[in-house]
């Protein structure tokens, strides 16, 4: 038996091959010039050799498909079945492509059907066709398909009408449903139908516990079928005799509902399901007018386009969430019938498509998540990067190929760290710089745009803090400005510096080394976080101008760190740190990452325990403060007394707060 595939090379066409190639005969397969190779690939992957898999040099845009006239004299009267695969699965492409592939593509492979007088003509549409009918679409509707003004609907549909209108040899049409991965395999090569929204179920995994309930949204029906079950039937349909002129829904009889299919997938990724879907026909009662006014509106446009581009979800596909349409496939199931072809359950494979999204398609295994790839090359400043944090931010920035500035008052320090950067192979440029000076701020940052042309990413990682209650603090008013001083105004100085020159070229990156303390409300650093909480809001407001301009602010809300800075305060000897190292981790994250915040779930949770319940949160933080007292330090006092040593109850309290400055 002779066979003629177009799309052979495809997703659904090479699953096909491995049915008709267990049957006997030799398969023609339409493949361009370019794709020889692959072809050729695809028939070693296939275990065939080129008598079984033939290639036929053609192009889908071409009349009769491209084919050359010696090609179409020797298939003439052999092809008993020419299948028609070639089509742009797409929602999302231009309306011109679609034309060509769906509708032209369809013409020329009826064309070459015709010169070739092949047997049957079997061709693969979409469920597509029948456009946005409204209610059960049976197999033997076709004019009846309603709003059909997206392109590719109406390419679908224009296709099969030249099949059934203007074909006068035997045909028989399949309209497959949406066809996702192999339910044995869970292969598929790119991303469709559900899969676009597999990033943000995975984005939720990321962000809660998997035993959350959460909200969503219900939608109408999606019609899912595995590509192995939709290859299976069409080949068997295929050759059974007296089917001729008849259509197939290769469709799942009974769908679920959006809502359904996405929880589903959320159990198999691990994530928080939608314990309460609201049903997004509630929203029918709003005069479409009135939403369209809504959707129109600048700030609400961007916002939905940002988040869907985050999500990589096409604002085309979000028009699909209540589709209307049932399909009838009692043609299909009587077509089947004793052939042991059973369309797999969702719930037993949905695992397996999740399983090799992860692991071939998720699009985060295509960025660049190295540090590398965000600073070689580019002029980045660490303030205070002689010691703690900052030093140990800037060798994991030096390493990674970054020309680094660091700055901080010591001298000695300064050299040092450069010496064991450039020990390592990197590079580092050393200023001498009091950021409580305005004055040296100001110097600091015309030497640097004088040596360096630009900076692409600050680091304002240099800060004090002083641990000290406030009723231990009213004739120390200096502690307040110096802290202020330095955390806030330093920082702001090179802000305010740098940043022009950042807008300006429509790039650059501010990092800003806060405290976890702003979120917690920590007593006795009531100077040290009132700075930091100053430096959190200009950044808020500043992101809020530049956001379009290609500049990005990010605030860490950094938890309890081991450096030189808490030392004076013995008691933090026992109780849980972070190391400068695992510090400069966090560093290195927000440089690749570039989020907005980052935090400890402990801060974000202190945050939302005082929004929610203050005054409970008040008496926590309370009984907090009457429990780790004053240091000796904090009184002027030096060394250790026995008061200093932590309690048992000092060292729960800090253990179970982990990472917050008490």
């Amino acid at each position: 038996m002779t066979y003629f595939v177009t799309g052979a090379t495809g997703f659904i066409g090479r699953h096909l091959l491995e049915r008709l190639l267990e049957r006997q005969g030799t398969i023609h397969c339409l493949v361009r010039k370019e794709s020889l190779a692959k072809f050729k690939a695809l028939r070693e992957e296939l275990g065939a050799d080129e008598k079984r898999l033939v290639a036929v040099v053609g192009d889908l845009s071409k009349p009769k498909l491209g084919v050359a006239p010696a090609t179409q004299k020797e298939l003439a009267g052999k092809v008993k079945h020419f299948f028609h695969l070639a089509a742009l699965y797409d929602l999302v492409a231009d309306e011109r492509s679609q034309v060509v592939a769906n509708v032209e593509g369809t013409r020329h492979a009826l064309e070459l059907a015709e010169a070739i007088r092949a047997g049957c003509f079997h061709h693969v549409s979409s469920i597509a066709a029948a456009g946005l009918y409204p209610g059960v679409f049976r197999e033997d509707m076709f004019d009846e398909a309603e709003e059909l003004d997206h392109p590719y609907f109406r390419t679908k549909h224009d296709s099969e009408a030249l099949v059934r209108k203007h074909y006068a040899r035997p045909y028989r049409v399949y309209r497959p449903g949406i066809v996702i991965g192999d339910s044995r395999t869970g292969v598929i090569d790119k991303i469709d139908g559900p899969y676009y929204f597999f990033r943000l179920i995975k984005k939720m995994r990321e962000t809660l516990p998997p035993w959350m309930p959460t909200i969503g949204l219900e939608g109408g029906r999606i019609n899912l079928v595995p590509v192995d079950w939709v290859t299976a039937a069409m080949d068997h349909i295929a050759h059974k005799t007296g089917l001729d002129g008849h259509t197939f829904h290769l469709t799942d009889p009974a769908p679920r509902r959006i809502g359904e299919v996405l929880n589903l997938f959320a159990r198999a990724g691990h994530a928080p399901q939608m314990t309460m879907r609201l049903d997004a026909r509630m929203f029918g009662f709003i005069p479409g007018s009135l939403r369209a006014a809504i959707g129109s509106l600048p700030p609400v446009r961007r916002v939905v386009n940002v988040l869907l581009r985050d999500l990589g979800i096409p604002a085309s596909v979000m028009k699909f969430i209540n589709y209307p349409t049932r399909f009838d496939c009692r043609e299909t199931e009587r077509a089947l019938k004793g052939s042991r072809i059973r369309l797999p359950k969702l719930d037993d494979y949905a695992w397996r498509l999740w399983d090799y999204w992860e692991r071939h398609l998720d699009p985060d295994l295509f960025v660049d998540h190295s540090l590398g790839g965000k600073v070689k090359g580019r002029v980045v400043v660490v303030t205070g990067g002689s010691s703690g944090i900052g030093k140990a931010a800037a060798l994991k920035i030096a390493a990674a190929g970054a020309r680094l500035v660091i700055c901080a008052r010591g001298a000695d320090e300064l050299a040092e760290t450069k010496k064991e950067i450039e020990a390592a192979g990197g590079t580092c440029h050393t200023y001498q710089v009091d950021l409580a000076d305005m004055a040296s701020c100001d110097a600091f940052v015309a030497q640097v745009l004088a040596d360096h042309g630009a900076v692409d990413i600050l680091v304002n990682n240099a800060g004090r803090s002083i641990r000290r209650a406030i009723s231990a603090s009213y004739d120390r008013f200096h502690d307040f400005e110096r802290t202020m001083q330095l955390n806030y105004f330093g920082a702001l100085r090179l802000i305010m510096g740098f940043l022009p020159g950042m807008a300006e070229r429509h790039r650059g990156h501010i990092i800003n080394i806060s405290s976890i303390g702003v979120l917690t409300n920590s007593p006795r650093f009531s100077a040290y976080v009132a700075s930091k909480a100053a430096l959190d809001a200009f950044s808020r407001c500043a992101q809020a101008e530049y956001s379009d301009n290609g500049v990005s602010f990010t605030t860490i809300n950094m938890p309890l760190v081991k450096t030189p800075m808490i030392a004076p305060t013995k008691m933090y000897e026992s109780v849980p740190t972070l190391s400068p190292d695992e510090a400069a981790d966090i560093v290195v994250e927000a440089i690749v990452e570039r989020p907005v915040r980052i935090a400890t779930r402990l801060g974000t949770f202190a945050q939302v325990f005082y929004a929610l319940a203050p005054r409970v949160y008040e008496i926590v933080m309370n009984t907090a403060f009457r429990l780790f007292p004053d240091s000796q330090a904090s009184k002027g006092m030096k060394g250790r007394s026995e008061a200093e040593q932590p309690t048992s109850e000092q060292i729960a309290f800090a253990a179970l707060m982990r990472g917050v400055h008490w």
